[in-house]
């Protein structure tokens, strides 16, 4: 550890924020936070809970009313301040994430600019909020259409993007006039709490933003969920955690929002610019060391190309560099923890069982934290697990295919649908595969999709509602109809 790391790490809250006071849990228990580049112990917060719970759900109903009537200007305003303030620390909380999530310093930069441009997005939004006039067709009355914030929300994020998943859940939030209780994952709380002490320095005031740091989930979250007074819901996981929220928020009539698993098929045509489609698959696969919900997980390769397309994947994965984030020129990470890595090298040692080819990496590296070698399988047969489990690591399995209609068939056979890739030089193809492809977003010819002005979620079941675009904040009104007299 590095005094610069050091330094950066005793600057981050310690405490859970409720009412605009940080303050010990209750019952005074803590949380370990961990470099899984090494397995260490780098910080120890405060871990909520059930009445720590209960209060932050206290503060945010009563900072409700207020926040709700504060103009849009002004939220506006606090949100775009956040947005400088987090660009001038950049390099602060790009190596803060890496220190706790592992991922390159490069990806972290890259999140941070991600992150921060959904302060800027929802801070120009804030004032965008319309509703619409008219008389109606009857000519009896004259119809008020308005929208509202829904009110106090209860977000629960992820460990794989912890400033990103964050901004793009609170920033549409505050600029809808709702308040807030964000639970961040256990593994990766730093980034949250860094990034909550900055928001108050931006001037928003107590209680409108509330953080549950706690390693205590299930128990700290079900009364918050079951409480009549909470109105919103946003979740970003697995989809089998998100089933079982859905349960939770049903009694209630809860609005939510679920951005779940995914299982993206990576289709690549025989008429595909092979350097193009190269440069994507590294993108859209290794990124964020493969864990990321977005991560391409199957690669559907025609087979004139296949031979060709696997030397160069092979090649480009043979030569990527493995270590600490922190470190020069890393380009892939540790995984997040021991249950991460098993579940890799069982989905490998799967697939190699059935009959796949293992190309180059395929196992454990001893470095001291949770390394795996970045992997390249072909020839993954029918049946291979990792083709229908999310991977979520830095393993790249290819399939074969001989004709467009058979692809579409391999990349829909999935229950999930959050994004999909393509490569094809053929305008018609491309817009038939943009009507075929059962999927919540697509990158035709891209590796990267995500960005703040775009819906960003899933369909069949990899969730319900948009975050992000201007889909993103109505996530966080409801709407209201009002009928007056012609």
């Amino acid at each position: 550890m590095t005094d610069r790391e050091t330094s950066l790490l005793e600057t981050v809250p310690d405490q859970l924020l409720i009412a605009g006071e940080w303050r010990d849990a209750a019952d005074g228990a803590t949380l370990d936070v961990r470099d899984p580049a090494t397995g260490k112990v780098i910080r120890t917060v405060a871990s909520a809970g059930v009445e720590d719970g209960r209060a932050a759900l206290d503060a945010a109903c009563e900072a409700f009313p207020a926040w709700a009537a504060t103009p849009a200007r002004e939220r506006g305003e606090i949100l775009r301040r956040a947005f400088d303030l987090l660009t001038e620390r950049a390099d602060d909380f790009a190596l803060l994430m890496t220190l706790e999530m592992g991922k390159p310093l490069s990806g972290s930069q890259g999140e941070v600019t991600y992150g921060a441009e959904f302060l800027r997005w929802f801070s120009e939004e804030a004032a965008r909020i319309q509703g619409r006039y008219g008389t109606n067709p009857e000519g009896t009355g004259r119809t008020i259409v308005s929208h509202h914030p829904v009110g106090p929300s209860y977000l629960i994020t992820p460990w794989n993007f912890p400033l990103a998943m964050a901004t793009r859940k609170i920033a549409p939030a505050l600029a809808a006039g709702c308040t807030v209780v964000i639970k961040p994952a256990s593994s990766t709380p730093l980034t949250t709490l860094a990034f909550a002490a900055l928001m108050e320095e931006a001037g928003l005031p107590p209680g409108v933003l509330n953080v549950l740091t706690t390693s205590e989930s299930r128990a700290v979250s079900e009364p918050i969920i079951s409480d009549p007074r909470l109105r919103k819901l946003s979740f970003t996981g697995s989809t089998g955690v998100g089933s079982s929220l859905l349960e939770q928020a049903a009694p209630g009539i809860l609005r939510t929002s679920m951005e779940l698993g995914g299982n993206a098929p990576f289709v690549v045509f025989e008429d595909a610019d092979l350097d193009a489609a190269v440069d994507g698959a590294m993108q859209a696969k290794f990124r964020n060391i493969g864990q990321a919900c977005t991560s391409a997980n199957r690669f559907i390769v025609h087979a004139s190309v296949a031979h060709e397309f696997a030397d160069r994947v092979t090649e480009r994965v043979q030569a990527m560099t493995v270590g600490r984030g922190t470190e020069d020129g890393v380009e892939i990470g540790p995984l997040i923890d021991d249950d991460a890595l098993d579940k890799v090298s069982r989905l490998v040692a799967d697939a190699v069982d059935k009959g796949a080819t293992l190309r180059t990496g395929g196992e454990r590296l001893d470095r001291g934290g949770t390394f795996y070698a970045p992997t390249v399988l072909t020839d993954v047969p029918d049946g291979a697990d990792l083709l229908a489990e999310e991977i979520f690591g830095p393993v790249l399995a290819m399939q074969t295919f001989d004709t467009e209609d058979q692809a579409v068939a391999m990349a829909n056979d999935t229950e999930f649908g959050l994004v999909a890739y393509a490569y094809t030089e053929s305008l018609a193809r491309g817009q038939r595969i943009i009507d075929r492809l059962e999927t919540g977003m697509l990158g035709l010819n891209v590796g990267v999709i995500s960005n703040a002005s775009a819906p960003f979620g899933g369909v069949k079941m990899s969730g319900l509602g948009r975050e992000g675009g201007a889909e993103g904040i109505h996530e966080y009104l409801q709407t209201r109809y009002t009928m007056t007299p012609a």
